[in-house]
């Protein structure tokens, strides 16, 4: 009754079936590790967050970043910003209302009484007409000042997706990296930088001023979890498609089987033909 299995469709059809179901187990295990890593990476921002400042050379030193489980924690850092040394890094999207605008981020240097510095990235501004022109950004507090902020890790193409551009203009790049400005500035800078969140004293109130970025989104899971039920519940029913498939294949074959032939309707209507000289039957 299922002969028919063994033909070269069906035995094609299992094999895509057998593949299917492991790729889709696997997809299905893929989206459930991502769940996990934004469940860990939100509990990770959510204790960062609620940690006490520190000074941020406790955490960092020059050519080491930050460790995992440091980043977003509050740091602190007290000294001079250098605005000669300042550079905006292009194509970064706004805090708030305008988190859909395209602008720069605005990265000084601030110099510590020990010499080393401390990348501060003191928020964000919209994008001119001219991407070839360098924003107008004020200028940031004269003066020693005490900043406050999110410890970030340093930026690379691997973790950001973004790569370095030749040909930009002076004082604009891609990537926030400790190690590149500190090779251009020809001073040792503390690994990773310091995303501003306050100032102290309080510089006066300027709308002009570098927005404040956002805090790290920390609530959100995604549809992770969600994608790998999918995955898994498609899995499932691959087997189960395959045996309604093959056993409605073998009811039509039967049901056909059980049909009688035309050919043999007709001979049986068909009466018996007279032998040559014989009498019909009356």
């Amino acid at each position: 009754m299922y002969r028919f299995l063994l033909s070269r469709q069906w035995v094609l059809l299992t094999l895509v079936a057998l593949l299917l179901i492991p790729l889709m187990v696997l997809a299905g295990f893929w989206q459930m590790g991502r769940h996990e890593q934004r469940v860990a990476r939100n509990d990770l921002i959510a204790a960062s967050l609620a940690a006490g400042p520190v000074e941020m050379a406790e955490l960092t030193a020059p050519g080491r970043g930050p460790d995992d489980a440091d980043r977003y924690r509050p740091v602190t850092a007290t000294g001079r910003y250098l605005p000669a040394d300042e550079v905006v890094v292009r194509h970064r999207k706004g805090p708030g209302a305008g988190g859909g605008a395209i602008g720069y981020f605005v990265v000084t240097p601030l110099i510590q009484a020990d010499g080393t510095a401390v990348l501060v990235n003191r928020g964000w501004v919209p994008a001119g007409d001219d991407p070839t022109r360098l924003p107008e950004v004020p200028a940031p507090p004269a003066g020693e000042v005490t900043v406050t902020g999110r410890l970030m890790a340093d930026e690379s193409t691997g973790s950001s997706g973004r790569r370095e551009r030749s040909g930009l203009p002076a004082g604009m790049v891609m990537l926030i990296s400790s190690g590149q400005r500190a090779e251009e500035m020809g001073i040792p800078v503390l690994g990773g930088h310091l995303e501003l969140t306050a100032t102290e004293p309080a510089p006066p109130a300027d709308p002009a001023q570098p927005a404040l970025l956002d805090e790290p989104d920390h609530s959100g899971i995604g549809a992770h979890f969600a994608y790998a039920l999918q995955w898994w519940f498609f899995a499932a029913m691959v087997p189960v498609g395959w045996v309604l498939l093959a056993r409605r294949e073998a009811a039509e074959r039967a049901a056909a089987a059980a049909r009688p032939r035309p050919e043999a309707d007709d001979a049986a209507a068909r009466p018996a033909a007279t032998p040559a000289g014989a009498t019909p039957p009356a």
